[in-house]
């Protein structure tokens, strides 16, 4: 999957921002602990909070909410006019593959695949003992819940449901699933109801999870249908109307689709494997529509050293050892940064080097040269970039791929020339330097750099593509052990820039250095951004809390749940 690994993300700074304070009114963090159902209910006229309250929980495997969305599923559509609902919730948001095991356990017991650690279909080397699931708790919480589950899937009753006091399955049967709700829904005892329904991801594992894909459509409105059939048996029961029950509808996961060559969103939310639907139904609801964030011009905020290049303002940072980098001869190596210049013209004020006087001698340095950058090297002829006078960040490499005899510069991952790399040994006893070198230009220009990365491979043109637009690295990258030193660059103070791998040295800044903070829209980047910003929609994990909410249950911090409590606004009661 290229999530993360493309150009052109989304969303403000403000926008996020505003979005933040609009969900903070809609859930709470399970720290906080209050039990905000039923604080919702407290001017209860119509004695709803006193009802035996009760739990209908539809899981509807490998339905995409935004392919359920572009169908108008009658019973569902009928179903979101009394109901918190996001067609753009989250089975989560990690960077793992996502499957129907660790999408069920976040859905059960309300813990990422960080602590449950379900990370493959056969649940192998889990740790849900430690995080217990819906049907242990509430099991725990009073010996006299009748939980049930009737699933489609055996590995879903034998690995999540064994502490239910009853449980049925019927392999590959939503069919007979729904049936068997229907006969339970029968039972006056019932107080949780879970039905995992498997078809929809039978299809689109059979055919595809695309919008146009009529098998997969089929299998989603014939559940619509399903769905419709247990609302109906549920609202037939002879105690309904003492009861009060909280439907959930939602999909475990999504599913793969073709890559759309325009799209923009590279974060969880354009990941349509993790693109789900979730509704939280109460007959006295109001309905809440919960839209994902805005996912266009996520600004890149953080900060750098300001490198000056005139008198007092000459700012570097430089590395002790003058033989690190020293690769020989047919060198291979990658010099990579994040970097941004003034909108003018500049010549000729290197950047980066490692050389005793730019443009001369064993080594190289890379410079500004009008509103462009180039590389200039002992081992080749000079390589040009392209334009970075525009006031925006951009992403610069250089790759010295011996093995190929070649010299490569990119800009924003993209490949801008190639020179033939010669048998010269680019060796040299100057420290590798960041900023004003001797013989720069340009007293007036001033720039900032950060994410400076040095790998001891000549990484290919399609490795520097699929990661063009990150502000950082991590060991998630496929390239990170190929790092030889990674300087973050955002210390925020101080004259010291930390290696972060280990493998190398710190970055001494001179004493002129200062610190900018920043914060930029640059639609080459696609900055990292917070965990708060996939938690303005329900995620899976959430689930598990809204029940235990629901049916007034202490969440104690020890439980370490990662889910959130999305209040609701009962259209029946006074405020």
């Amino acid at each position: 999957m290229k999530k993360y690994t493309r150009k052109n993300l989304a969303k403000s700074i403000a926008a996020v921002t505003a979005l933040a304070l609009a969900a903070s009114m809609l859930f709470t963090c399970n720290k906080d602990f209050p039990n905000k159902l039923k604080e919702s209910t407290k001017n209860d006229t119509l004695g709803i909070n006193i009802k035996n309250r009760k739990v209908l929980y539809i899981i509807i495997d490998g339905v995409r909410g935004r392919a359920l969305r572009s169908l108008s599923a009658p019973n569902i559509s009928k179903i979101v006019k009394n109901s918190i609902y996001a067609y753009d919730a989250l089975s989560d948001f990690g960077t793992g593959t996502v499957t129907n095991a660790g999408s069920w356990a976040n859905m059960i017991t309300g813990v990422t695949d960080d602590k449950h650690k379900v990370v493959s279909e056969d649940f192998a080397g889990n740790n849900i003992a430690a995080y217990p699931t819906l049907f242990s708790r509430l099991k725990q919480a009073n010996t006299n819940y009748r939980t049930v589950s009737i699933a489609a899937t055996t590995s879903f009753n034998t690995n999540l449901a064994a502490d239910a006091t009853f449980q049925k399955t019927f392999d590959n049967d939503d069919a007979a699933v729904k049936d068997a709700v229907k006969d339970e829904l029968n039972n006056e005892d019932a107080k949780l109801v879970v039905a995992q329904l498997h078809s929809a991801e039978l299809a689109g594992e059979s055919s595809s999870f695309e919008d146009t894909d009529t098998k997969y459509t089929d299998a989603i409105l014939k559940i619509d249908g399903y769905v419709g059939e247990m609302m109906a048996a549920l609202t037939a029961r002879k105690t309904y109307a003492s009861e009060n029950w909280l439907v959930i509808i939602a999909s475990n996961k999504g599913g793969a689709i073709t890559p759309d060559p325009n799209a923009t969103d590279f974060t969880s939310y354009g990941d349509a494997t993790r693109n789900t639907f979730v509704a939280f139904y109460n007959p006295r609801f109001t309905t809440l529509f919960v839209p994902k964030p805005e996912t266009n011009n996520i600004a890149y905020t953080n900060t750098s050293i300001n490198f000056g290049y005139g008198g007092s303002k000459i700012t570097n940072a430089t590395l002790q050892d003058p033989n690190t980098f020293n690769y020989g001869v047919y060198p291979n190596f990658t010099v990579q940064a994040l970097i941004k210049t003034p909108p003018d013209a500049f010549y000729y004020p290197t950047f980066l080097s490692k050389r005793v006087e730019t443009f001369t001698g064993p080594g190289w340095n890379m410079f500004l040269e009008d509103g462009n950058w180039t590389l200039n090297t002992s081992v080749s002829s000079q390589a040009h970039g392209t334009a970075l006078n525009d006031g925006l960040w951009h992403k610069v490499t250089a790759v010295f791929d011996g093995k190929n005899r070649q010299v490569r510069v990119y800009t924003d991952g993209v490949l801008n020339e190639t020179q033939t790399m010669n048998g010269n040994n680019p060796n040299n006893a100057v420290p590798f330097k960041v900023g004003y070198t001797t013989g720069d230009d340009d007293d007036n220009l001033s720039i900032l750099m950060t994410n400076l990365q040095i790998y001891n491979v000549a990484l290919t043109t399609q490795q520097v593509s699929d990661y063009a637009c990150k502000t950082s690295i991590d060991d998630t990258n496929p390239n990170y052990a190929n790092l030889a030193a990674y300087w973050p660059m955002t210390e925020g103070s101080g004259n010291k820039l930390k290696e972060q791998t280990g493998k190398g040295a710190d970055l001494l800044v001179s004493a002129t250095g200062s610190w900018e903070n920043f914060s930029d829209l640059s639609p080459a980047l696609c900055p990292d951004i917070n965990a708060s910003f996939f938690r303005l929609v329900p995620n899976n994990v959430d689930i598990p809390f809204e029940i235990y909410q629901w049916m007034s249950i202490n969440i104690p911090e020890t439980w370490g749940l990662d889910g959130k409590s999305w209040t609701p606004v009962y259209s029946d009661i006074k405020p």
